[in-house]
């Protein structure tokens, strides 16, 4: 039986425990190795046990890992995205960063960040702050439109942008810092998914078309509805969709273009991910053609010397 110092110690690390704890709270190394081998235990890493008998749970193994890393450890990067609930699934091994002047040995299944500032870590599963976070997956990100999809899906978490620029602030070297800051610091936080990134850069913008509003919400019909892109002078509205395969939201979809049709005269123009990646040139040549019906007076531009248009 574990003095009760130690069994809160055990709760608060979901059933797990150094054998150094354990040791302190009178149980041998020996007592530990024979329960193990019984199958009472479970030996997560060289110096740490799970006090029970069942498989181990998803936070079970990231608490071993971060009792394994040592003093100073924190579940980090993916490990703590999925913790934070910023990412559907977990990394196939466990993330844990430690301050710089440590070095833990290798572990199956541990992936180990030395860093040479550690940022805010707190929580009975000690992890990364949320935003420090946040801007780890944004470091370990290859494309750009992945540093939109983390940053859009940190908003939806309600990680708030105030607190992502403060910590962007005291991280002066980080793997695409200007994107990041350029994202956030968008007052009129127009861009909501990757795909909307790509149209404002690819299509838009790269062919001279004007600026549109975006996320324009409204009154039509018996109920409100956005427009992801709306021309509002001209008549002109853009939707994105961004489903990778069609479902029955398509039906919807053409009803409400249809009464925005009936009640305003707009004409809508859908887009979907294959056509704003594989083809801007000829959705620039599109809207170009419908908004000089409606009434623009410029013209597009070649957005270089391939350009469709």
């Amino acid at each position: 039986m574990l003095p009760s110092s130690a069994r809160r110690v055990v709760r608060r690390h979901d059933g797990v425990a150094t054998t150094a704890l354990l040791a302190s709270a009178g149980v041998s190394d020996t007592v530990v190795s024979r329960r193990v081998r019984q199958g009472h235990w479970r030996r997560l890493h060289r110096g740490v046990v799970l006090l029970q008998s069942g498989p181990p749970s998803w936070r079970q193994l990231a608490q071993g890992a971060v009792l394994a890393a040592g003093p100073g450890a924190a579940l980090s990067h993916r490990s703590a995205g999925f913790a934070h609930g910023l990412v559907a699934t977990p990394a196939p091994e466990m993330v844990v960063s430690v301050p710089l002047e440590r070095t833990p040995g290798t572990r199956p299944g541990l992936v180990v960040r030395r860093r040479r500032s550690m940022p805010p870590a707190a929580g009975a599963l000690r992890c990364v702050d949320v935003a420090d976070t946040v801007l780890d997956l944004v470091a370990d990100a290859r494309r750009e439109d992945e540093v939109v999809g983390l940053l859009c899906d940190a908003a939806r978490s309600g990680v708030p942008r105030p607190l992502l620029l403060s910590t962007l602030a005291r991280r002066p070297v980080l793997r695409h810092r200007r994107m990041v800051a350029d994202l956030l610091g968008d007052a009129d936080a127009r861009v909501e998914s990757p795909l909307e990134l790509r149209f404002d850069r690819d299509v838009e913008y790269a062919h001279g078309l004007p600026r549109s509003s975006a996320q324009v919400r409204e009154r039509v019909g018996a109920g409100w509805i956005r427009a992801d892109r709306r021309y509002r002078e001209l008549g002109v509205r853009v939707e994105l969709d961004g489903r990778l395969a069609h479902d029955g939201r398509a039906d919807a979809d053409a009803w409400r273009d249809n009464v925005v049709r009936v009640e305003s005269g707009d004409i809508t123009l859908r887009y979907r991910w294959r056509h704003v990646v594989t083809s801007p040139c000829a959705i620039a040549s599109q809207l170009a053609a419908a908004l000089s019906r409606r009434g623009w007076r410029g013209a597009p531009r070649r957005c270089g010397v391939t350009c469709g248009l």
